[in-house]
């Protein structure tokens, strides 16, 4: 297989695998928050908030947005890929691999400080009896922005191939 192929191919993984990885981390941030104050709140006899399970969620989407970038890359350069697209991909292996390894970098850094986010979020909640929960979701809405905007303009970068 030419260097050039295989690079290609690895960079259109790229964005769901880092996307993923960053999603699982910041999962596991906020998860291990959330499960923290659920034990304090169950200690205490209080209701245990499903809140938390919002900010655990939150970084997920940056899988989805992996997802769909590689489902546009395959689209474009792989499957039922026209003579042209062939050529590209011969001749800009690299680029592909670039763009590729930019996208699920930022997927991974965006998913990664939402689970900060939503950790910090879990505790705030809990120390507050309850308050706060739409500025933390808007905080880490704002890091949400960051990976779908970095999804946008590598999806418009690609286009430009």
């Amino acid at each position: 297989m030419d260097t050039s192929v295989f690079m290609a191919q690895l960079g259109y993984a790229m964005p769901l695998m880092l996307g993923g990885i960053g999603s699982a981390l910041g999962i596991l941030n906020s998860g291990r928050a959330a499960a923290g104050e659920w034990a304090k709140e169950g200690k205490s006899g209080l209701a245990q908030r499903f809140t938390y399970v919002v900010f655990t969620g939150m970084p997920l989407s940056q899988t989805l947005y992996g997802y769909l970038f590689m489902q546009l890359c395959l689209a474009q350069f792989f499957i039922g890929a026209s003579e042209q697209a062939s050529a590209i991909v011969n001749d800009y292996g690299v680029g592909i691999f670039s763009l590729g390894l930019g996208c699920g970098i930022i997927e991974l850094a965006s998913a990664w400080v939402q689970g900060i986010l939503g950790a910090a979020g879990c505790r705030a909640v809990g120390d507050s009896n309850g308050k706060g929960f739409i500025l933390i979701v808007s905080i880490m809405g704002i890091a949400e922005t960051v990976g779908l905007l970095g999804f946008v303009f590598f999806m418009l970068l690609m286009k430009t191939m």
